[in-house]
């Protein structure tokens, strides 16, 4: 794994994954059953456009996207006083052509995921028990996938509420088929820039 030094968020953290299939994506790739995304084209075409053009199209953000990276902060000092670790700030990671921006690395062997929802999203997740959303599970297994690492800590937080923490782990089942997924669609990828080019 490769690590690139930059601010999430900054035109250097953008100018890093320009082109590249990245774990917060990987759900347009491949289902949680394992069976390809009905998504795959059309990120396959957003990503050709972006190496060829060398420009990322502005992704849309809610109102709700942006409050939840201002909690982000307050998130993660939270999660360090609750489990008495310390979360190291990471970039972007790279690995076989495809990357991840984990929220957090943690010690050797985990990463940290957080998530500012709504109230009552949030109030959901608390409801559903110690599992982890299933929107999030080819994220989470994606960002093992690329770092190498062991466990995902899944993190929900709303201020106020109990926060919720999951711990996840690699899935044995699940990576060699989204690593099957990406390494075909990152030839895809190549081939489909070299067409155009």
């Amino acid at each position: 794994m490769k690590t690139i030094e930059c601010i999430q968020g900054s035109p250097e953290w953008y100018a890093a994954k320009l082109g590249i299939p990245s774990a917060s994506n990987f759900d347009k790739i491949i289902c949680v059953d394992g069976a390809p995304s009905k998504q795959q084209r059309k990120y396959l075409y957003q990503l050709t456009a972006e190496i060829i053009s060398k420009k990322s199209e502005e992704t849309y953000q809610s109102e709700d996207m942006l409050r939840g990276k201002e909690m982000e902060a307050e998130a993660k000092k939270l999660y360090e006083l609750i489990t008495r670790s310390k979360v190291t700030e990471v970039g972007f990671c790279l690995s076989d052509g495809y990357g991840a921006s984990p929220d957090g690395l943690i010690g050797k062997n985990g990463c940290l995921e957080i998530k500012c929802p709504k109230a009552e999203t949030h109030i959901g997740y608390l409801l559903n028990g110690s599992s982890l959303p299933v929107e999030y599970v080819q994220q989470t297994q994606g960002q093992l996938l690329v770092t190498g690492r062991e466990w995902v800590d899944f993190m929900s937080y709303y201020p106020g509420l109990r926060p919720f923490i999951v711990r996840v782990k690699r899935d044995k089942k699940f990576i060699p088929a989204l690593k099957k997924e990406l390494e075909k669609f990152c030839t895809e990828l190549k081939q489909t820039v070299r067409r155009l080019k």
